[in-house]
């Protein structure tokens, strides 16, 4: 079996354990590329990281897309992930991409206002975004703004921390207070490199299935 089959069944595992088969999502992945993120590109680790999401939108998404956006001090959206283009990904579009600017600072709600415009103003659906947002630490305190007026969207963001740097802006969205309901959770590996594809599945799923029920009682979803 090839490494997306054996990664879909994976996810398929914790699927059901967390009692989200059957359940349609758009996906989304933003990648951090601001300079401190250059050794993880040069050594493949975010071309395997892409890879082990796709096999998440696989599961969510009817035609198995996974949307992404690239982010430092500006950002830029690419061609959608399918299991066609997954090869070689991130070497094509993005770090042999010269319209893609690269390693520079970090600045989130640039991206932020960008997803939160295309779920809902220019492909606006109805349908749950399950949106994952990988960052090596950080992170501007105005995501809050972005977070908070998205709570009434049917945008969840799952943020995922990688590396030894400050984490704090993120470590605070369980107890960000202005939300309709708690639409974002934060998770930390210091090396993302040593974890399980099962342990990201588990990480990456665990506060979506309690986000969508809270989500259709407040009627942000049918």
């Amino acid at each position: 079996m090839s490494t997306i089959s054996l990664r879909k069944d994976k996810v398929k595992v914790v699927l059901e354990k967390k009692k989200l088969t059957g359940v349609r999502a758009k996906v989304g992945l933003v990648l951090d590329i601001s300079g401190s993120m250059r050794r993880l590109y040069k050594i493949g680790e975010v071309q395997e990281a892409v890879e082990r999401i796709a096999a998440v939108a696989s599961q969510f998404d009817d035609d198995g897309s996974l949307d992404i956006w690239v982010y430092d001090n500006e950002f830029a959206r690419l061609p959608e992930v399918t299991e066609h283009n997954l090869f070689g990904y991130v070497e094509k579009n993005i770090l042999n991409n010269e319209a893609i600017h690269k390693f520079g600072r970090n600045d989130e709600p640039l991206v932020m206002a960008d997803v939160i415009k295309k779920y809902t103003i220019e492909e606006a659906s109805g349908e749950p975004v399950f949106l994952i947002f990988i960052n090596d630490g950080g992170c501007k305190p105005g995501i809050k703004k972005f977070i908070v007026e998205s709570s009434i969207k049917p945008i969840f963001w799952q943020f995922v921390g990688i590396g030894d740097s400050n984490f704090d802006v993120l470590r605070k969205l369980d107890t960000m207070e202005g939300r309709l309901i708690d639409n974002a959770n934060f998770f930390h590996f210091a090396d993302i490199e040593k974890i399980t594809d099962e342990q990201l599945y588990e990480n990456l799923l665990d506060e979506f299935p309690s986000w969508l029920h809270e989500a259709k009682e407040k009627r942000i979803l049918k």
